[in-house]
């Protein structure tokens, strides 16, 4: 009987928890019939099944972490339908295609985009880092019950045992660990999911990369004004204020290519096309969807892939390799109500640029203090891939379109 197992996942990524088996023992089921919800770091995604025939066993509960290359399921296979490679099938783990089988050859595809994405000119591929294949060391299935009675990952253990065998006494001092008495009032939230694959970015943005921060206030009261224009007709598509920063954003890339990039192994690329990353908070934590191309796409369709990005990223349906590959990030932190922010750089890029709230302040106008709606703008980048005076550069360019849009009718 064939065992099914996690396949590789991609972008690094070597294990996943199991949400819910959609199937049960002594279920039917057919070639490429999605089975099972799992969560990997960035994404909830359904695997489907490379066989056909009956449930024989599932190999792991709802809250268990499966490595790669550890059985998920057997299935008493009918016929000569399935085989044990999962390329077999017409359909793979949604959003990360499946790992080369012997005597194919797998199409180099662009970091972070799926074989079904164009990928990106202006950019070199890249091999994706091998996965971890192989289960848990644990010495006996009783270990296994043990800890998935009491909530301990296996995964995150390092076995005591020869090999690094996992023993009672390590699922023992894990569970200690975690029922220790805490001061009243605490809680202890693991750093797991979506959200440890922020803080690992966070961590490493931090570590690796030299960056400087430059900022201006802006007047945006014709971008106000402007914006209130293009929605008056009930009947076209509304237009977000991140869709307008993005479009200036994408026009002061295009002079200052230099940031329109990403530093990976001591090497700075420029792309030729922008790969537009957008901050996106969820209940599962903030997440960085990526619109591709976006140096292509009008006024009207960037507000809509916006908007329809930001709903697929709330709602957990984004696939890892939807937010991957970006060359640049814009951040709209003026919805949760501050003027500013020393964002962190979307690690490898080398820049991100955000907005503040719009709010009424005293300003200098032809030699008279008026109200105007203002806003900072904040731009954060690699000092490794520009200088201050290219930073500055494209700053200023972009607070210029939001002072008077019009100034973009010379770049369109």
């Amino acid at each position: 009987m064939p065992a099914f197992a996690l396949p590789d996942l991609g972008e690094g990524l070597t294990e996943a928890e199991v949400v819910a088996w959609h199937v049960k023992v002594g279920d039917s089921v057919t070639v490429d019939q999605n089975v099972v919800e799992v969560e990997t770091a960035k994404a909830v995604v359904e695997v489907p099944v490379p066989f056909a025939g009956r449930v024989a066993r599932l190999h792991a509960d709802p809250g268990d972490v499966v490595a790669v290359g550890q059985p998920l399921v057997t299935v008493d296979a009918t016929g000569t339908v399935g085989t044990p490679d999962a390329a077999a099938s017409g359909s793979v783990l949604i959003g990360y295609g499946t790992s080369p089988g012997r005597g194919r050859r797998r199409r180099a595809v662009f970091v972070g985009q799926s074989a079904r994405s164009v990928p990106p000119t202006g950019l070199s591929t890249a091999a994706l880092p091998a996965a971890a294949a192989g289960p848990v060391p644990v010495a006996s299935p009783l270990i296994r019950k043990l800890a998935r009675d009491a909530g301990v990952h296996l995964a995150a253990l390092r076995g005591s045992g020869a090999g690094g065998l996992i023993t009672r006494r390590d699922v023992d001092a894990a569970i200690r660990a975690r029922t220790a008495p805490a001061p009243a009032g605490l809680t202890r939230i693991p750093i797991k999911g979506a959200r440890k694959a922020a803080a690992d970015k966070f961590s490493r943005s931090r570590r690796e990369i030299p960056e400087a921060t430059v900022w201006v206030d802006v007047d945006a009261t014709e971008t106000v004004r402007l914006r209130a224009a293009l929605n008056a007709d009930a009947s076209a598509p509304k237009i977000s204020m991140l869709a307008l920063l993005s479009r200036f954003a994408i026009l002061g890339l295009r002079r200052f290519p230099e940031l329109n990039a990403r530093v990976e192994d001591d090497e700075i690329t420029e792309s030729e096309q922008v790969n537009l990353g957008f901050a996106a908070q969820t209940g599962r934590g903030l997440v960085v969807p990526v619109l591709y191309s976006a140096q292509a796409l009008t006024l009207e369709e960037l507000s809509r892939d916006l908007s329809q990005r930001s709903r697929l990223a709330r709602d957990g349906k984004l696939a890892p390799s939807d937010m991957a590959g970006g060359t640049f990030t814009v951040n709209n932190y003026g919805v949760f109500g501050v003027d500013g922010s020393a964002a962190i750089i979307n690690h490898p890029e080398v820049a991100i640029l955000g907005i503040g709230r719009v709010i009424d302040r005293p300003w200098v106008v032809g030699g008279a203090v008026v109200p105007r709606q203002v806003a900072e703008l904040t731009l954060a980048f690699d000092h490794r891939a520009c200088d201050g005076g290219t930073a500055g550069g494209f700053l200023r360019f972009v607070a210029d379109c939001l002072e008077s849009p019009l100034t973009v009718l010379r770049h369109v």
